[in-house]
C-alpha cells in the first residue's frame, strides 16, 4: 500500500507555494505599506471616533485594491518583468502563473475591496479607490516606458491613500485630506528616483524611463531630489497649519524634513548607489516617522 504521507507533504508544498505566488502578484509587503498610509488618513479625520472593526475593514479593502492594481501592473509588464533580475522570479514572467489567472485574480480582488470600501464606509472612498488602480494599472504602468513624465502620472494614484482613508472617515474630500495627499505626492518624487537610480541598469534593459535626465543618473537628478526634499519641509507642516496634529508633530517634520534633505544632499555629493540607496531607505524612515508623529500628536477636538 503506498503511503498517503508523500502525496500530503506535494500537495502542502504545491498550496503554499501557490499562496506565495498571489502574495508576490500582488505585492503585498508594499500593498501593506500603501494601506498604512490610507488608515492614518482615516485615523486623522478630526472628531472620529474610531472603531477598530472598521480599521480592520479598511485595511481588507485597502489591500484589496492595491493587490489588485499590483497585479494589473505586473500583467501589463510580464515581458519587461522577464528582462530585469530583480522581477525575473515573478509568478508571470517565471511561468508558475498565467495571465488569464492573473487577470482573474486581479478583478476579484478590484471587486471584492471597491464592494468592502463602498458598503462598509462610503462610495466616494470606493469611487477614489477605483481611480487609484486605473491610474496605476492602466496609465503610468504603460507611460514609464515613454518618458520619465510617468513619475508625475505615477506620483497622483501613490498620493490618492491618505486621501480615501479621509474620504473614508469623513466623507469628504476638505483640506485636511489633500494636505495628507500633497506629502506623499512630493515625497514620491526623490522616493522614486532613488529607486531608478539604483535599478538604472535594470530598467533600461526593460525600456524604462523614470530618471529626469536622459543620461542616466547624473547630478541633474540629484538637484531635482534635493529640490522635492526642500518643499517637503513647508509641506510637511500642513496638518499643522490646519489644526490636525501639535507643536509636536510640527518639530518633528521639521526635523523629518531637514535629516531627508541631508541625504539628497549627499547624493548630489557622491553621484553613486550607495547615496542613492540611502535616500532611498531614507524616504520611507521620513514618512513613516511623519505619519506615527502625526498620529500621536493628533489635536483632540471636543
Amino acid at each position: 500500500m503506498i503511503s498517503e504521507q508523500p502525496v500530503k507533504w506535494s500537495f502542502s508544498f504545491a498550496l503554499m507555494s501557490k499562496v506565495k505566488d498571489y502574495f508576490q502578484l500582488s505585492k503585498f509587503t508594499l500593498s501593506f505599506m500603501v494601506v498604512f498610509s490610507s488608515v492614518v488618513g482615516y485615523w486623522m479625520v478630526p472628531g472620529l471616533t474610531v472603531e477598530w472593526y472598521k480599521v480592520l475593514y479598511l485595511f481588507i479593502g485597502g489591500l484589496l485594491v492595491t493587490g489588485a492594481a499590483n497585479a494589473v501592473n505586473q500583467i501589463m509588464e510580464r515581458r519587461t518583468d522577464g528582462l530585469m533580475q530583480r522581477t525575473a522570479k515573478r509568478p508571470l514572467p517565471d511561468g508558475r502563473m498565467q495571465p488569464a489567472e492573473a487577470a482573474i485574480a486581479a478583478t476579484v480582488m478590484a471587486l471584492a475591496g471597491l464592494a468592502i470600501m463602498g458598503w462598509c464606509f462610503n462610495w466616494l472612498s470606493a469611487g477614489l479607490s477605483l481611480i487609484s488602480v486605473l491610474l496605476y494599472g492602466f496609465v503610468y504602468t504603460p507611460w514609464k516606458k515613454w518618458n520619465s513624465f510617468a513619475v508625475l502620472v505615477g506620483a497622483f494614484p501613490g498620493a490618492l491613500p491618505p486621501l480615501i482613508g479621509w474620504a473614508a472617515g469623513s466623507g469628504t474630500l476638505s483640506l485636511g485630506g489633500w494636505a495628507l495627499f500633497a506629502i506623499q505626492f512630493f515625497w514620491q518624487f526623490p522616493h522614486f528616483w532613488a529607486i531608478a537610480w539604483i535599478a538604472h541598469k535594470d530598467y533600461e534593459k526593460a525600456g524604462f524611463r523614470l530618471l529626469p535626465s536622459r543620461e542616466g543618473p547624473t547630478r541633474y537628478t540629484a538637484i531635482q531630489v534635493i529640490g522635492y526634499a526642500l518643499i517637503l519641509i513647508p509641506v510637511g507642516l500642513g496638518p499643522f497649519f490646519l489644526g490636525l496634529s501639535g507643536r509636536y508633530y510640527a518639530g518633528i517634520s521639521v526635523l523629518a524634513g531637514l535629516f531627508f534633505l541631508y541625504r539628497a544632499i549627499r547624493l548630489y555629493r557622491f553621484c553613486d548607489a550607495k547615496a542613492a540607496r540611502q535616500v532611498m531607505f531614507g524616504s520611507y524612515i521620513y514618512l513613516t516617522v511623519l505619519q506615527l508623529a502625526m498620529l500621536a500628536d493628533k489635536v483632540k477636538l471636543i
